[in-house]
């Protein structure tokens, strides 16, 4: 089976740069993808694109050497057994916050005899090779987004859980769970603090952890705070912050503060 080269990036003790897809295009996935990403992820949760699309995108991200991931809508067997199947090499999950939903996660993205993934791994074959249902236990990475008050009060019995590979987290919705302004570069106190047990928490456990960020620069400063893995916003607000640049710049302008951000 296709070795899953994040695994080697961390264990390495090197960071990870990912990218974030909400254009449901696999042009656009596979642009992203030649920039030297180190694993690209199919938004599924927010946004438009749908399987069908995931499929196409997932196939032009292959193109490169990035590791295709998905963030997966909710924590459900259906959908993320399909991505699985269609080559997906990291699940991304929102909203865990307890034992038992890792536990579900789990068990709906392993093989017997870990968990319950029926075989059929069409497009992943392809893409890991032929061998790849004896070793996707190991490969495939698995994430739980921790990012409530709730996720982070139960986040030791979380990233207990055997056959979770890291935790994510969303800036954002912890910022809106402790009852602030929704930020992917939060400065409420509460937040960061939040933020820093659940990076302490989860290498603890000697699993990956994972965030998303609004600039370079601040992935900068969550690598230097712990984190393993960055998400540097997505490919629409990317093209959306360039665009706008661009238009300022032509038209002699200043550059504007605070853009918008997801």
């Amino acid at each position: 089976m296709r070795k899953n080269e994040l695994k080697k990036i961390i264990s390495s003790g090197g960071n990870v740069v990912n990218a974030w897809l909400a254009i449901a295009s696999p042009f656009s996935a596979e642009l992203m993808a030649h920039q030297g990403f180190d694993s690209v992820t199919i938004d599924l949760q927010h946004g438009p694109v749908d399987f069908q699309a995931a499929v196409a995108m997932l196939a032009a991200i292959s193109t490169t050497s990035a590791v295709p991931m998905v963030r997966v809508p909710w924590n459900e067997p259906i959908l993320t057994a399909k991505l699985l199947d269609a080559g997906a090499y990291g699940v991304i999950c929102p909203m865990i916050n307890s034992k038992a939903e890792a536990e579900a996660l789990i068990t709906a993205c392993r093989y017997p005899p870990r968990g319950s993934r029926s075989f059929g791994p069409n497009r992943a074959v392809l893409y890991g090779g032929a061998d790849y249902w004896q070793h996707a236990n190991e490969e495939v990475l698995i994430f739980a987004m921790v990012e409530t008050q709730q996720g982070v009060k139960n986040l030791e019995e979380i990233v207990s859980v055997d056959g979770l590979n890291g935790v994510y987290v969303g800036p954002s919705d912890l910022s809106l769970s402790m009852g602030v302004t929704p930020s992917l570069d939060p400065q409420d106190g509460n937040v960061l603090a939040a933020m820093q047990t659940i990076c302490a928490v989860t290498r603890k456990h000697g699993k990956i952890a994972g965030v998303h960020t609004d600039s370079a620069k601040t992935a900068l400063r969550r690598f230097s705070e712990g984190y393993q893995l960055c998400t540097i916003l997505s490919d629409a607000r990317l093209m959306a912050n360039a665009a706008s640049a661009a238009v300022r710049e032509a038209r002699g302008q200043m550059a504007q503060a605070g853009a918008k951000t997801y």
